[in-house]
């Protein structure tokens, strides 16, 4: 029925088989070393009687009707908050699966909306009251309607979301949906955004840079918006728009360190390169910290050689910034 049910329904039968098999070793030992005691007529008008909590959700764990039903437990029989906890650790497949034998607790619009939010982080619909009848089921099966036909035509996976009224047509709320969306082919998008720049553009102000390293930014940066293969106008368009961003979130670091959003354009072609140089097989001389350093510092004089020098290490140690 599902390998994450199998594995949380078999989990809690044999935590509950160990406890009663503990349970009975005390009670066998204590009744060997209390034999003669407990024949006492006042020893047993003193001792109170054991009161074992869940009692009858245990019973119910244990019953099965035949050999053949040994290790599967009917959720129908459990406590509902229980049994809904279970199936909130199925995936979307294996939940219309669980749905053809508890088909109330499978279509609870409750497990279905965490399946859509999940996935899907952001959707205008979700902010607007929903119509009679709605159905999270029927939206998750749209959104993911909607995500195969983006991931081979992105207008059209698009124009379909504002069709099915999930999505506003507004650069902003595009903007936030791709942002917390992960099921969208990452080439596609770059398509998409390449030709939308007013959604690039709030894509990129959904970014928050404030306190971070500059390698680790453009790092996170780069997981969002995926850097294309080739140098080009749009990869001029994507530093340059992470410049002014990075320096609009740091503004303590412009005072401090002198950084510009042209100086930041210069560090991050220079991250770049860096990056391909250290981690490229094909290139046998790797670049040196001192030969960065000073390469760097001819276009950005204004950065201190010390800053350059924790930019190196940075890469050196954990890698590409646009992996």
């Amino acid at each position: 029925m599902g390998q994450g049910l199998w594995r949380v329904a078999r989990n809690q039968q044999l935590q509950q088989d160990y406890s009663d098999q503990c349970y009975l070793g005390r009670e066998r030992e204590r009744g060997r070393r209390m034999g003669p005691l407990l024949a006492d007529p006042l020893h047993q008008r003193r001792t109170p009687q054991c009161q074992v909590p869940g009692a009858d959700l245990s019973h119910l764990l244990r019953v099965r009707k035949t050999k053949e039903e040994q290790g599967f437990i009917d959720l129908e029989m459990l406590p509902p908050e229980l049994s809904i906890t279970i199936l909130s650790y199925l995936n979307a497949t294996d939940l219309c699966l669980a749905s053809c034998v508890w088909q109330d607790l499978g279509n609870d619009e409750y497990l279905w909306q965490g399946l859509c939010k999940s996935t899907w982080g952001h959707c205008s619909i979700y902010n607007r009251r929903l119509p009679p009848g709605f159905s999270y089921r029927k939206l998750y099966m749209q959104l993911d309607e909607g995500s195969l036909t983006f991931n081979a035509n992105p207008q059209e996976g698009i124009c379909y979301f504002m069709s099915k009224g999930i999505l506003v047509d507004h650069p902003k709320e595009i903007a936030k949906f791709i942002f917390y969306t992960r099921t969208l082919n990452w080439k596609m998008l770059r398509l998409y955004l390449d030709e939308r720049r007013d959604v690039l553009d709030e894509l990129v102000t959904l970014h928050n840079f404030s306190n971070q390293f500059l390698p680790n930014a453009l790092r996170e940066f780069f997981r969002h918006i995926h850097a294309p293969e080739e140098r080009g106008e749009y990869l001029e368009t994507l530093i340059t728009k992470f410049s002014h961003r990075f320096c609009a979130c740091n503004p303590s670091l412009v005072r401090e360190v002198g950084l510009t959003p042209d100086a930041v354009y210069v560090l991050c072609y220079s991250l770049i390169l860096l990056s391909i140089d250290l981690t490229s097989p094909h290139v046998k001389n790797k670049m040196s910290k001192r030969e960065f350093i000073r390469n760097t510092r001819r276009a950005a004089q204004n950065i201190s050689e010390d800053f350059v020098g924790h930019l190196y290490d940075n890469i050196y140690l954990i890698g590409h910034v646009a992996a």
